[in-house]
Order: C-alpha cells, then sequence, then structure tokens
C-alpha cells in the first residue's frame, strides 16, 4: 500500500450509510412558470438560507460552484461559503467547485483554510475545469492551455495544502521558494480535504487514481450504469498504484426534484432544467431524455419520495459511493419549492437511504 502519499481525506463516517449533501451552481435565472427573475442579493441570501436548511434537516454537506457569466450569482463562490460557515455550527461545507485552472492555487488556499477556521474545520475543497469556458478570457488565461493549467495548479494546491512551507517552480505562475503559506486548518494534519472533480473524461478519471485523491463525479442525465467505468478505473488505477482504495471516497452529484407525486414533479421541475440549460449552455435539456428519468435506473433523481430512494440505492449498488448530492435548485426554482424539497428529503428520503446504506450489523 501507497503510505507515503496519501493525501488529506474527507472524514466520512461510513457507519452512518451514504452521505447526503446539496450542491448549488450559484445560478441566477428566471423561474419559468412565472418569468420572473430575483434580485442577485435576494439569490445570493436565499443560498445562505438553504444551507441552514439543510442543517437543520439533518443533511450532511453544502457546496457551491463558481461560474463567471451571465445568468449565475456565484462568481465569488468562497466568500458565499464563509457567510454560510457563520451561520451554520455542524453541516460540512465545500466549494463545488472551484475553477482550480483560472485561480491562484496560494489564494484559493488561504481563501478555503480562512473558511475553515470560521467554521471550526467543516471545510473541504472541490477543484474542477470549468465546462463553461467563458471565464478563461475573462480572467486572462487561453484556452489553449485548458488541461496544462488545470493539472499544474491542481498539483500545486495539493503541495500547498501539505506543505507550510512551499519550494516549487512551474509554467504559469512565479516559483515559489520557501514560501511560507498561512492560515493553517487547526487539525492534525493542517490542511483540507481536496477532491478532484472529474467530468466525462475517463482519461481525468484516471488521473484521480493516479493521484490518489478524493473523485467527485457530476451527472447530467442517462442511465446510471453509463458513469460506473469511470469509477471502476479510477478504483483500479488507484489500486495499482499501491493505494488503499477503501480509504479514497468517491462522491457523485446532479438533478433532484421531489413532489409527493410523481408526475407532477416531472411536470413541475422539466421546464426549470430545460429553460436553465437554454439560458446557462446554450440548449435545452431533450424533453424526451427528461422523462426516461422516471425509470429508476435513470441518474436523473427526480420523483415521488419512494422512487427516489429506490434511485438513489440502485446508485449506491451500482457506484459504491461515500456521498450523494443533489442540486435542487437549478433554473429559477423557488425558495418555497426547496424547501419543501429538503423537508422531504429530511423527513422520508434521508432516512430510508441511511438505514440501507448502511453496513450490515449496523442497521
Amino acid at each position: 500500500m501507497n503510505t507515503n502519499n496519501l493525501h488529506i481525506m474527507p472524514e466520512i463516517d461510513k457507519s452512518q450509510g451514504l452521505e447526503f449533501g446539496l450542491y448549488t451552481l450559484g445560478d441566477h435565472l428566471p423561474n419559468p412558470h412565472t418569468g420572473q427573475r430575483i434580485p442577485a442579493s435576494q439569490r445570493i441570501k436565499e443560498i445562505i438560507e438553504t444551507a441552514e436548511y439543510a442543517e437543520q434537516a439533518g443533511i450532511d454537506t453544502f457546496q457551491i460552484g463558481e461560474s463567471h457569466q451571465d445568468y449565475f450569482a456565484s462568481q465569488a463562490h468562497l466568500i458565499i461559503l464563509s457567510a454560510i460557515a457563520q451561520v451554520t455550527k455542524q453541516i460540512k461545507i465545500a466549494s463545488g467547485s472551484t475553477i482550480i485552472s483560472t485561480s491562484d492555487p496560494v489564494r484559493v488556499f488561504e481563501d478555503a483554510s480562512t473558511i475553515d477556521l470560521i467554521s471550526g474545520g467543516r471545510m473541504e475543497i472541490i477543484a474542477g475545469r470549468a465546462s463553461r469556458v467563458g471565464l478563461y478570457d475573462l480572467l486572462g488565461y487561453s484556452l489553449n492551455d485548458y488541461e496544462a493549467l488545470f493539472e499544474e495548479k491542481f498539483n500545486l494546491l495539493l503541495n500547498i495544502n501539505e506543505n507550510e512551507y512551499v519550494n516549487w517552480q512551474g509554467e504559469f505562475r512565479a516559483p515559489l521558494k520557501n514560501a511560507h503559506v498561512i492560515p493553517r486548518p487547526e487539525n492534525d494534519k493542517n490542511g483540507l480535504p481536496i477532491w478532484r472533480a472529474v467530468g466525462g473524461s475517463m482519461a481525468s478519471a484516471h488521473k484521480a487514481g493516479l493521484a490518489g485523491v478524493p473523485m467527485y463525479q457530476a451527472h447530467l442525465g442517462g442511465p446510471a450504469e453509463a458513469f460506473k467505468s469511470r469509477i471502476d478505473l479510477y478504483r483500479q488505477t488507484a489500486e495499482e498504484r499501491g493505494y488503499d482504495v477503501s480509504k479514497l471516497p468517491v462522491a457523485t452529484a446532479g438533478f433532484f426534484f421531489a413532489h409527493e407525486d410523481k408526475l407532477e414533479a416531472y411536470r413541475k421541475y422539466y421546464p426549470h432544467i430545460n429553460e436553465g440549460m437554454k439560458k446557462s449552455n446554450g440548449q435545452g435539456f431533450p424533453k424526451q431524455s427528461f422523462a426516461e428519468g422516471q425509470d429508476y435506473r435513470s441518474v436523473i433523481n427526480v420523483g415521488d419520495p419512494d422512487l427516489i430512494i429506490e434511485k438513489i440505492l440502485y446508485q449506491h449498488e451500482l457506484f459504491n459511493h461515500d456521498r450523494y448530492i443533489a442540486q435542487l435548485d437549478f433554473g429559477g426554482v423557488t425558495l418555497d419549492d426547496i424547501k419543501r424539497n429538503i423537508d422531504i428529503i429530511g423527513e422520508k428520503i434521508l432516512p430510508a437511504i441511511k438505514k440501507y446504506t448502511k453496513p450490515q450489523g449496523e442497521q
């Protein structure tokens, strides 16, 4: 086993079953049912309120991604996370994801470590590339360096996280010579859990396994089975590299919307997904693909509580993952609907998921 290069891992109590969290990309989109868009100030305050409400419902983690384009309000996602750190007590918080390619890893660590101190040790970083690439021009980077930027900066972030004094040299920034990077988290390793976000690329899953870092994989739609190959490759690569795979967590994420009536869930949520994707990605979500989500084998976790429980348990059988993160606010979903979803999660979905994913003997 490779014990000399085991990175800092998130603390996940597997005896309690699958962790359940919420994530938001901080989109600031009109409600397609009303055509109205709330002010950005209200949207940001509602994200903070959602995190508070999620904690009260017993949800394990809450994360915010960054985006630097029209129809988003999360350009400064770590600042919003800092506000959440102050108003919550126990829910884990994470960036989801921080676009490390166009950020300075020193600054990311300083900010995230400060949030960890504010929160009492609850902060995690999920580092990603960006599926919306307009921020490269905005922040002064070339898309030609898309892969190289991520690999270099992700490795530098890991270096900073595991060494208080850093010596480093790369292509895209000035060298660091015995640089003292502070503040540090106040834990026994003086660092933070750092996940690697993996999109549709098998190569990225392979690199996550080579590095022996936790893997975070987001899903848009389709059969859950289609996403298993990347998780399998990640674990296989890590094992071949000498890592203890049982200590390498996997998280998945995707669309979520619950309603007591299954068909009403699909009727109500589809316009949010379709219109939101049109504005943020340039094309809508195919209606037929969304309708196919009613099959329990679909990775889209939309429906009544019983169907969603069946879906998540099926996904857990496939992936044997440690954490599932639900995106239920995309496309102008109202705060009332978000809170109703959180109530359903806390009262019906979470107890069942925890019960049936606990190891045998713990149930």
